[in-house]
Parts: structure tokens; sequence; C-alpha cells
């Protein structure tokens, strides 16, 4: 069977961990924070919640915290993980307010916009 484990890779070039099972993360919404040519947000950081980003998001416009039962989207708390677009966890780093990143949760791609010095130094592992 293919699978993101067994297809992608993470920032350290091994296969691609799960970001989150419990909340349908990602641009495919299968846990994994992969990405195809159409992920134009690349939804590829492995990130843990925190208050402060999650008010900073909204304060963008994508308020992560309410919930669309439409979409099947609980909202999302302090804690939880998500996989978050690569340009707005950079935003964040900017704004001092990013994440911890999950590293071996989080695609390969990332690296073309967040250097691996500064995502190592958000490490949640």
């Amino acid at each position: 069977m293919i699978t993101p484990e067994s297809t992608q890779k993470n920032v350290f070039g091994k296969p691609l961990k799960p970001c989150c099972l419990q909340t349908a993360t990602g641009f495919f919404r299968d846990g994994f924070c992969h990405t195809v040519e159409q992920d134009i947000g690349m939804h590829t950081v492995c990130a843990l919640m925190t208050v402060d980003f999650l008010e900073f998001s909204r304060s963008k416009g994508n308020d992560l915290t309410t919930p669309k039962p439409e979409w099947g989207f609980p909202g999302l708390k302090e804690g939880d993980r998500w996989c978050l677009c690569a340009k707005r966890w950079s935003e964040a780093f900017e704004a001092k307010v990013a994440p911890p990143v999950f590293l071996a949760s989080t695609h390969i791609s990332t690296l073309k916009i967040i250097p691996m010095e500064i995502l190592s130094k958000f490490s949640a592992e």
C-alpha cells in the first residue's frame, strides 16, 4: 500500500511521519503534512498550536479556533497539532509567535521557505 510515510520525506530526508490522525489535517486531510503542486498554500509544517499563534492566525483572517461542522472541522485549541502553511509559519516567526514544530512530520519542501537552522530552534521533539 502506498502511503505518505512510504513516499514522502521529512526535513531530515527520512520517511514523513503523521502530524495528527485525530483531526484530519493537511492539504489531503489525511493527517500528513505532504503536498502537491496544487497545494498553493504549502501545508507542510506540522506545528503544535499555541494561544499566541492561534490569535495571530485569526488576526490574519484565518480563524482556526471556531468549529466548522459543515467541513468536519472541530476548531483548534492550544496543544493540538496542525499542518500549517509554510509562509504563515514564517510570518508568525517574523511576528515572534511561531509555534513549535514536529520536524519528523514536517515535509522536506518546507526548506524552500524556512531554513533548517530556524526550524530546528522551534523543534517540539
